[in-house]
């Protein structure tokens, strides 16, 4: 019989999400994870498996908390463009309030993977899609509302909205809040 795990499963993985999110998945070696875990690596792998299925969780919990972030605001009260300006500020608050400008999990991911990994990818575009979706909903809430024209495409400006989210993850690393602010000003005329 094996000894009972001494830690918590979820609070290791969102704590490896944490170090891959700033070092990237290649940046990131197994004593890093040690380290910001508090868990030995033989132990990590016993209850993981590989550094790679624990990326694939991480990447999994930045995807849901991803997702909870993006549905809670755009669900609170005001106009689409209001709620989504909200959200777009939100993000690029968070990149350059860090003590890392570290982007995002997802789009740090697709850059450093490339058409390498499959599955990497998969689960990046799983990320975007949802946020897509969710933009896409608010927007025909907006049409129903009158508070977004009718004709606009809530598809193709919730995709465009998603291009301008990457974007403005990228350019928070160099960039400093007006030019980011401007942009999403700039990205909210088409609503």
């Amino acid at each position: 019989m094996g000894r009972p795990k001494s830690f918590e499963p979820d609070a290791v993985v969102k704590q490896a999400m944490e170090t891959f999110w700033t070092n990237g998945y290649g940046g990131t070696s197994p004593a890093d994870l040690a380290e910001a875990t508090g868990v030995a690596k033989g132990s990590l792998y016993h209850a993981f498996g590989s550094k790679r299925e624990l990326f694939a969780k991480a990447l999994d919990l930045y995807g849901r908390a991803g997702s909870e972030l993006i549905e809670e605001i755009l669900s609170r009260p005001g106009t689409t463009r209001d709620r989504i300006r909200a959200y777009l500020v939100h993000i690029v608050d968070m990149d350059l309030e860090g003590p890392v400008r570290r982007g995002c999990l997802a789009v740090n991911t697709a850059l450093e993977f490339g058409g390498r990994d499959e599955e990497a990818l998969h689960a990046v575009r799983r990320i975007q899609e949802r946020s897509v979706e969710v933009l896409a909903a608010r927007i025909e809430q907006g049409k129903r509302d009158g508070d977004v024209a009718r004709g606009v495409d809530a598809q193709a400006q919730a995709q465009f909205l998603m291009n301008t989210i990457v974007g403005l993850h990228v350019m928070a690393r160099t960039f400093h809040g007006p030019a980011l602010y401007r942009i999403i000003d700039t990205a909210l005329a088409g609503l």
